[in-house]
């Protein structure tokens, strides 16, 4: 097992263990993780948030590591497991470079985060635990990747009603969560 500070990680590196070079999935990860990345520090600027900037950078590049292991064609993605899985398999591979803080944004990132509760009355299949970001890096990272997709154009950003809305058709409480958090970043 490889094991990194947090000032010390090389996200290409990690992506480089799990991904071919010159793929269209890679290059739409990267796209993607850049492009949350760029949002999430700009978001910290502009709040004026007192964050580690390399960690939030270097862990909006590897939020998304798991798709690879996902069946998504649409974005590449030729694996076996659900989509929704990404985070968890994500974590586990960031647990195995030895990177838990790294592991906590990928199993935290999905939706507004996702509770117990949302898990088992949905079937979703993931273990019935709370996966909602708490540090203050792994809510920034939660917030921005809210603003891009990886279906589409991945450099668009979406407007803020195109994500409250999207959102929304997960449930009021998903909807509450993103609200708070779009709060915590622009009414400061």
């Amino acid at each position: 097992m490889t094991c990194f500070s947090l000032n010390e990680v090389n996200y290409a590196l990690i992506l480089n263990k799990y991904y071919e070079e010159g793929t269209a999935l890679l290059d739409l990860l990267l796209t993607h993780s850049e492009m949350v990345a760029r949002k999430a520090l700009a978001v910290a600027e502009q709040a004026n948030l007192d964050i580690d900037r390399d960690f939030v950078y270097n862990a909006a590049m590897l939020h998304d590591i798991g798709i690879f292991r996902c069946d998504a064609p649409g974005i590449y993605c030729n694996g076996t497991e659900p989509y929704i899985r990404h985070g968890l398999i994500g974590a586990q591979l960031m647990r195995q470079e030895g990177l838990e803080a790294y592991a906590r944004v990928c199993e935290r990132h999905t939706g507004s985060g996702l509770t117990a509760k949302e898990i088992a009355e949905t079937g979703m299949p993931l273990p019935p635990v709370d996966f909602l970001p708490e540090t203050m890096e792994e809510k920034l990272i939660c917030y921005a990747d809210k603003f891009f997709s990886k279906s589409g154009d991945p450099r668009e950003e979406k407007p803020l009603d195109r994500v409250r809305k999207s959102m929304a058709k997960f449930g009021p409480d998903s909807l509450a969560r993103f609200d708070a958090l779009h709060s915590l970043f622009n009414d400061k």
